[in-house]
């Protein structure tokens, strides 16, 4: 039996998971492998913010999601059957985005899949070393810039790549301020993760109380923004830049569900500051995922990389399970374990 869960129609607004999606549970196809193909079984699925651009039917860096096709989406997973040289029952792979969000899938010449070392870490592999943890590498390194002694504002500071931001940031010789909506969240980036400050938005006391708070934690001005939600966030950040900031735009998940996307009222400030607002989207860096693994690897064994896996059980409940990225319900990288572990791992 095969369980996939299919875009049944597309949401507007926010997602109402039995409206949006269907979950099919049907005899695996007869797959009979052709030389090169690959038989999969999905261990973890990666919940990520950006599925809810997919689900729109408008132009993006990626199509959207068709009606009645699998639900896209990363994933780990082992391999059942090949009929590839380079795989063999048991390994485990990355399917880099192309799996999906289904039980079993066949990777047709085995194009989408990278092999994995035997005893990964597939928590880690699905967190800061998956794409989560390279956007947060290459949006503050490469595009962020940071220098040592400046201070970074992270938004989303919680989640999966805002809390990978922060602790480069400190890596780098950095301030760095996280913004996160509880004081749960806020007490785990200061006294777990190493932050400098943090702000709960929710607490703050709308744009004067932001203001307030920005203005304490970071007296002398925001050298970088990693902006991971947009909105009043955003514009309550911008008043604080200081002289050729730069402002990192990763996502804006405040916005996802609006049908009336809300932009910038502070972008003067740019002019002023002679600041900078860039987006970037991590395949822009593909060429250099081994090299920013290796150093996020390193990091993470000398113990200056922390993370944590908020983990959802069941393929069938990855639906309901998206809905917690747009609550705050999460804290770091959001999963869905879709099968128990091989036992040999």
């Amino acid at each position: 039996m095969n369980t996939r869960v299919l875009l049944r129609e597309r949401p507007v607004g926010a997602i109402e998971p039995e409206k949006t999606f269907e979950v099919v549970r049907a005899p695996m196809d007869a797959h009979q492998l052709l030389e090169g193909d690959v038989l999969v079984r999905t261990l973890f699925l990666s919940l990520d913010p950006a599925m809810r651009g997919w689900l729109d039917d408008k132009p993006s860096y990626l199509p959207p999601v068709k009606i009645g096709a699998v639900m896209r989406g990363g994933s780990m997973g082992v391999v059942v059957e090949s009929k590839n040289a380079a795989f063999a029952a048991g390994d485990l792979v990355d399917a880099q985005g192309t799996g999906g969000w289904q039980q079993y899938f066949v990777d047709r010449k085995a194009r989408n899949l990278l092999k994995l070392d035997p005893g990964t870490d597939l928590l880690a592999a699905m967190g800061p070393l998956g794409m989560t943890g390279l956007t947060a590498y290459f949006g503050l390194l490469e595009v962020g810039k940071p220098r040592a002694g400046e201070t970074i504002v992270v938004s989303g500071a919680a989640g999966a790549t805002g809390s990978v931001v922060g602790q480069i940031g400190k890596i780098m010789g950095c301030r760095v301020v996280g913004m996160a909506g509880t004081d749960e969240k806020c007490r785990w980036l200061t006294e777990e993760l190493g932050f400098d400050g943090a702000i709960n938005y929710r607490t703050a006391g709308g744009a004067a109380g932001l203001d307030k708070a920005l203005r304490e934690h970071c007296p002398k001005g925001v050298d970088v923004y990693f902006d991971n939600v947009g909105g009043d966030i955003l514009d309550a950040v911008l008043l604080r830049l200081r002289m050729r900031a730069r402002v990192v735009l990763c996502g804006a998940i405040s916005q996802y569900n609006s049908e009336a996307v809300a932009g910038p009222k502070n972008y003067l400030t740019l002019l002023t500051k002679r600041a900078t607002m860039a987006g970037f989207i991590v395949f822009d860096y593909l060429a250099r995922y081994a090299e920013a693994r290796a150093q996020l690897q390193a990091w993470l064994d000398n113990g200056k990389l922390k993370f944590k896996v908020d983990v959802i059980d069941g393929l069938e409940n990855a639906p309901q399970g998206l809905l917690k990225l747009f609550t705050g319900a999460n804290k770091g990288k959001l999963a869905v374990q879709c099968a128990p572990l091989p036992s040999k791992l």
